[in-house]
């Protein structure tokens, strides 16, 4: 019980640890104007895109680690479990915001942790997050034997 306890909380761990470096990193590399759209803080196309893969690395990531950890197949279930419905919670916040909201104009020069908080992502994405994460979890499971 307490090695599946583990194996699900470092691969929830690592799968935060990796999306923040490397969502940081990206944001070095793109910087607020590839980031987002001209002038708001709505999120890119390719921010959109670059990040559903590195949340799809991510979830593998978290998955496989669990099931190296805990040595059991069920345990990364409920990781998969956990990132689906800790993606949609804090998806409705999101997606409640978004409809009677004042658009807020971009300066040219926004810091990464301003950005990370006025980041807005389409609905349709808040919502696949979790979902991919949960089958990524699943498919990086099914990467370690045994």
């Amino acid at each position: 019980m307490i090695r599946n306890t583990f194996g699900v909380v470092l691969g929830y761990v690592a799968m935060f640890a990796f999306v923040f470096i490397t969502f940081t990193i990206l944001y070095f590399i793109l910087g607020a104007d590839g980031s987002f759209e001209p002038g708001t803080y709505e999120v890119s196309p390719i921010w959109i895109i670059i990040s559903f893969i590195l949340g799809l690395v991510a979830a593998l990531l978290g998955g496989y680690l669990c099931v190296l950890i805990s040595k059991n197949h069920n345990a990364a279930l409920v990781l998969a479990g956990l990132v689906l419905a800790l993606g949609i919670v804090m998806a409705i916040p999101a997606l409640n915001d978004s409809t009677n909201e004042v658009q807020e104009m971009r300066s040219a020069d926004v810091p990464n942790l301003e950005a990370m908080q006025k980041a807005k992502q389409p609905p349709i994405v808040l919502l696949l997050n979790p979902i991919i994460g949960a089958l990524g979890v699943f498919a990086g499971s099914k990467l370690r034997k045994g």
